[in-house]
């Protein structure tokens, strides 16, 4: 038996600018985990999940229509990673075989809540990486990126697959996005081994040491978000608004350059100003486009952080989920946790995983 794992994510800045090509964000992988398995069958195959069972679908009102939108559905995504992983083996001229796959998440609480810390990124990487395995193939941490960006994207259709950076090279990473676009035409026109050594435009993935009195806080307001659909929002508002979001990716763009000189330079002076900058810049485009990015839990899980002596912000595509915090590690933040659970905000203890 095959048996691998991939852990969850948070973003810190760079959230929906990182969307686009070139563009910065600022992602920690945590030690939260999709474990995978792969074993050998004989008469047929299986995929087995407790949490990922297709028991399910989701959908909304839109002018009196439902629409049915199954991007946030793990289940699609562990289908495309064995569809893009058996197309990579056949390729390979490798023989196509019979296995079951188990699939465990750590990410939602074992009561289900789910914390959005990017499963849908999570077990697509950890998919890939075990039939990669199980059929022998080739692969290191940068075909492993690409194979399970391209899985990703072909279900999600949007996003920057920052996730899927984070998943495979742990820790703490600046990512600048690639070009959505080119690999739509690249698709077309290169076999998967061709592709996959391809150098992919405006990628850059960079491993950051952070300075040794930064902590990290993560809290969780209950609320549950759907990335896809902020996106979604956001890009209307980007087609409308044009000068003015041209002005929060510049912002964003600025910012985030000066926090990755910050890790660089192991200043927790500098990544402290410029995360409540970019908390700054992601309010100014809530205005702009009419997401409510930072809900009113959020904020107050942030207010209650900065009045602690943190820098805080919300986390990925906001509208709930989680709000982060970093503080410099001399500060006790006993209150500070005692105060976000008199505000029914659950303070998550999971800390920063770090891949060899």
């Amino acid at each position: 038996m095959i048996s691998v794992k991939a852990p969850g994510k948070l973003y810190i800045a760079g959230e929906y600018a990182v969307v686009e090509t070139g563009l910065p964000a600022i992602i920690v992988a945590l030690n939260q985990f999709v474990k995978v398995s792969v074993s050998k069958a004989e008469k047929f195959g299986s995929i087995v999940s407790k949490q990922y069972q297709e028991n399910s679908i989701y959908w909304t009102r839109e002018n009196d229509r439902m629409v049915f939108d199954d991007r946030d559905n793990p289940f699609h995504y562990i289908l495309s990673a064995i569809k893009i992983t058996e197309e990579y083996a056949k390729k390979l001229n490798k023989p196509l075989g019979l296995y079951h796959l188990k699939i465990n998440s750590e990410l939602d609480s074992a009561d289900g809540k789910k914390y959005g810390l990017g499963s849908s990124a999570a077990v697509t990487v950890a998919t890939i990486n075990a039939l990669c395995q199980f059929y022998k193939l080739p692969i290191d941490k940068d075909k492993l990126f690409k194979l399970a960006a391209i899985a990703h994207f072909e279900i999600q259709g949007n996003g920057s697959l920052g996730d899927i950076a984070a998943s495979v090279y742990g820790g703490w990473i600046a990512y600048h996005s690639f070009d959505r676009d080119w690999l739509k035409l690249a698709r077309k026109n290169y076999d998967l081994p061709k592709l996959l050594s391809e150098k992919w435009p405006s990628l850059n993935i960079e491993i950051l040491t952070p300075p040794e009195n930064m902590k990290l806080m993560i809290g969780w307001t209950g609320s549950p978000a759907s990335t896809s659909h902020l996106v979604d929002k956001v890009a209307l508002a980007k087609a409308k608004e044009g000068m003015d979001y041209q002005q929060f990716l510049n912002d964003s763009k600025n910012c985030l350059q000066s926090m990755i000189e910050g890790f660089k330079k192991g200043s927790l002076a500098v990544i402290t100003k410029q995360l409540s900058e970019n908390r700054r810049i992601l309010d100014n485009l809530s205005k702009l486009s009419g997401v409510a990015i930072e809900t009113a839990n959020l904020k107050k899980l942030c207010d209650i952080a900065v009045n602690h002596g943190g820098a805080a912000k919300s986390s990925g595509a906001g509208g709930g989920d989680c709000g982060i915090v970093l503080i410099d590690k001399a500060k006790q933040t006993e209150k500070l946790v005692e105060e976000w659970v008199q505000n029914q905000i659950e303070p998550l203890n999971f800390n920063v995983h770090t891949l060899s």
